[in-house]
């Protein structure tokens, strides 16, 4: 999957990407609900589902309910290889 940045919604999507990273050391939490990754990441919850299942972002499952969670560090890490991912022409390469 490639996102051309040059797209003003998508280069104003990106900026808000960049945004939440920078917040993300404020996260004092042990682990993150599958709604607050999405909003954090700009995507839906279905496609947090998709990804785990393709292995892309690993989810974690609480013991009790067995839904799915993430660790904050590894959204950053996830960030970083996003942010490490642009290529020539400000594109970003996912998969």
């Amino acid at each position: 999957m490639t996102i051309n940045l040059k797209n003003n919604n998508l280069n104003k999507d990106y900026k808000i990407l960049i945004y939440n990273f920078k917040n993300m050391n404020n996260v004092s939490k042990k682990y993150l609900t599958i709604k607050e990754v999405a909003n954090i990441l700009g995507v839906t919850t279905l496609t947090l589902r998709n990804w785990d299942k393709k292995k892309k972002l690993k989810a974690y499952r609480n013991p009790i309910n067995n839904y799915r969670v993430y660790k904050p560090e590894e959204i950053q890490l996830f960030l970083r290889k996003i942010e490490s991912r642009k290529g020539p022409g400000n594109k970003i390469f996912l998969g």
